[in-house]
């Protein structure tokens, strides 16, 4: 596997070019493309991990089911189908994207910035046993909703989680999120 790249950002989300992930997230991040993902299951709960302590940007904090950064040219269905497979060894059936203009920038107790544009999607899956991959999740939980929402009054929670949930709390249930559709999606990033 070659070097993972991420894509790099305008003020209007256009892509402007690419840059290598590991040596962009620092003090002065650039502003990229990611997104983050709620994995639910039939019953309506939740999949919560905690990043592996060994990560580089916030290690050990509490948050959605996966994360990551749709490489160049990939959409984000495909980016966030292979992130679930990588981080949590799980495939989902169906996905839909809920805050498709999320966007934030967060500063770890190190200095580290994450500055994104950062779409969330809600994915469905059956498969209830998970098999994180320690380099990327130091643990997994199927989480209540209320429970959720508890965590984002912790610190313990990592920053977008928070202000992620701000905007999912409203929605309610996870099961009847609203499909957002694709129209909001930043131009850099096909569905």
């Amino acid at each position: 596997m070659g070097i993972e790249e991420i894509v790099l950002l305008d003020e209007a989300d256009h892509a402007v070019g690419t840059a290598p992930k590991a040596e962009s997230h620092h003090g002065d991040t650039p502003y990229h493309l990611a997104f983050s993902c709620y994995l639910v299951d039939p019953e309506g709960r939740v999949l919560i991990t905690q990043r592996a302590l060994g990560k580089k940007t916030f290690p050990g904090v509490w948050t959605g089911s996966c994360c990551g950064h749709p490489g160049p040219g990939e959409g984000l269905r495909g980016a966030v189908l292979r992130r679930l497979e990588d981080e949590l060894g799980v495939s989902a059936t169906s996905l839909t994207p809920v805050l498709p203009e999320f966007r934030y920038r967060a500063t770890a107790s190190d200095g580290t910035v994450e500055f994104e544009r950062c779409p969330v999607v809600r994915a469905f899956t059956s498969e209830i046993e998970v098999r994180p991959n320690p380099d990327e999740v130091e643990h997994a939980q199927w989480w209540a909703w209320e429970r959720c929402l508890e965590l984002m009054e912790l610190p313990e929670s990592s920053p977008w989680y928070r202000l992620q949930l701000a905007e999912l709390a409203p929605l309610g249930d996870p099961l009847t999120w609203p499909d957002a559709g694709t129209d909001a999606l930043p131009p850099a990033l096909r569905w």
